[in-house]
């Protein structure tokens, strides 16, 4: 959702909460959520790993700027777009090529699967 639409005491469906779309929603049951709230207090980085480790490919460095909204707007902050986060997760985290991606997956995600990415552009278009 939009974070400007988000309304923190209508937090019923994954997509309630800020820059999450379908895939994004997806994801989080993916994970074994089923409910928001449940994902109050998680680790972004976790989350991110395992979700890399569960599909077998390294995500979008993105998916964790949005994770880290998530985690942060549950975390009682404003919502705020997931770009915002950019930054932070550069100076956090570093470089997040084959993070949490087993060797044999990492060979074939460089070989056909994955573009390397860090500008939003190339994340738009996975929410939209």
């Amino acid at each position: 959702m939009n974070p400007d639409k988000v309304v923190r005491e209508k937090l019923e469906r994954f997509t309630d909460l800020p820059n999450i779309g379908p895939a994004s929603a997806g994801d989080f049951v993916r994970l074994g959520f089923t409910h928001p709230r449940e994902l109050a207090g998680a680790d972004p980085r976790a989350l991110y790993d395992t979700l890399c480790r569960l599909s077998g490919s390294r995500h979008d460095p993105c998916v964790l700027d949005v994770f880290m909204s998530v985690t942060d707007f549950l975390e009682g902050n404003p919502p705020r777009p997931w770009w915002q986060y950019t930054e932070q997760r550069k100076h956090r985290y570093g470089d997040l090529r084959d993070a949490g991606v087993p060797a044999a997956a990492r060979k074939l995600s460089r070989s056909s699967r994955l573009v390397e990415s860090e500008t939003p552009a190339a994340c738009v278009a996975q929410e939209q």
